[in-house]
C-alpha cells in the first residue's frame, strides 16, 4: 500500500489515509487502497471493529484530489461506482467502521464518513460537501446519505450553499457521534471501539445488517428480517453463552459464533 497505513491492535483494525502533503485528499490509486484494506479487514477474523482515519495535520480526508479531476474522464456511471467502490465497501462491511475525524472532512472525505457507521470527531474539524463551488455535485452518496442523516432541509443547506459546518453542528445535527479535544480523540474513538469488541462479533454483524436495511428496505420487510436475525442470535453459541453469563453475573466469552 503506498497512500494508506493498515495496523491492528486488541481486535481493532486501523487505517490511516497517509498523504498529508495533499492534506489526505483522494486519487484513484488511494480510493482503490482503502477498498482493498478494508475487504482484507472485513475477511480478518482477528478484526471485530475498523477505523479509519487521517495521517496527522490538518485533514482527515479533504475531499477528492481536484488536480486530479482535470485529468479524468468519467463517461458514464458505471465509472463512477467503479472509481468510488470503497463507500459501498465500507458500508457493506459486515463489521463495525468508525471515522475518526481530525480535521477537514470535505466532498468525497465526508463521503467515506458518512459510508461508515459511526463518526468521532476532533471540535477542530470542519465538515462540508463544497462540490457545488466547483460546478459539480456530490456523486459518491453525498446527496442520499447525507440526507438519510440529517434530513432533507439541513442537507439542502450544506450542499447547495457548499459551506464548512464546525465539527459541533455537526454533532448537533446528528452528522457525528461525539466531539472531543484534538488530543483526546483517539483516546475517545478507541474506548469506542473496544466497547463494541467486547459485544459478541456474531450478534454485531446482525446488528449492523439489521439497522442497515432500516433505510434500504419497507418497515415490514425489515421488521421480517430483523426477526429471523433475532432468531440466529438467539440460537447462536454466542446467544446462549450471553443468557447463560447473565444469569451467573459474569462476563460472557465470545466466541463469534
Amino acid at each position: 500500500m503506498k497512500n494508506i497505513i493498515v495496523e491492528k491492535r486488541n481486535r481493532i483494525g486501523i487505517v490511516t489515509v497517509n498523504r498529508p502533503n495533499e492534506l489526505n485528499s483522494m486519487n484513484s490509486e488511494t480510493r482503490k487502497e482503502l477498498a482493498i484494506a478494508f475487504e482484507e479487514l472485513d475477511l480478518d477474523d482477528d478484526v471485530n471493529v475498523s477505523i479509519l482515519t487521517g495521517s496527522p495535520g490538518k485533514a482527515f480526508i479533504a475531499g477528492a484530489d481536484i488536480k486530479e479531476f482535470s485529468k479524468m474522464e468519467i463517461k458514464d456511471r458505471k465509472a463512477m461506482k467503479k472509481d468510488w467502490r470503497v463507500t459501498d465497501v465500507i458500508s457493506n462491511s459486515s463489521k463495525p467502521v468508525i471515522a475518526m475525524i481530525n480535521g477537514f472532512c470535505l466532498g468525497g472525505g465526508l463521503e467515506i464518513a458518512m459510508a461508515c457507521d459511526l463518526r468521532t470527531a476532533s471540535s477542530n474539524s470542519k465538515l462540508g460537501q463544497p462540490e457545488i463551488n466547483i460546478g459539480i455535485i456530490p456523486g459518491a452518496g453525498g446527496t442520499q446519505r447525507l440526507t438519510r442523516l440529517i434530513g432533507e432541509g439541513r442537507s439542502m443547506e450544506l450542499i447547495l450553499t457548499g459551506n464548512m459546518i464546525s465539527a459541533k453542528k455537526a454533532e448537533d445535527w446528528g452528522l457525528v457521534n461525539m466531539v472531543t479535544d484534538e488530543e483526546k480523540l483517539e483516546e475517545v474513538t478507541m474506548e469506542l471501539a473496544n466497547q463494541i469488541v467486547e459485544k459478541s462479533p456474531f450478534a454485531i454483524k446482525r446488528a449492523k445488517k439489521s439497522i442497515k436495511l432500516a433505510a434500504n428496505t419497507s418497515l415490514k420487510k425489515g421488521l421480517k428480517e430483523e426477526q429471523e436475525l433475532f432468531v440466529e442470535c438467539f440460537k447462536s453459541n454466542d446467544g446462549k453463552e450471553g443468557i447463560k453469563a447473565f444469569i451467573d453475573k459474569r462476563k460472557p466469552e465470545f466466541k463469534g459464533n
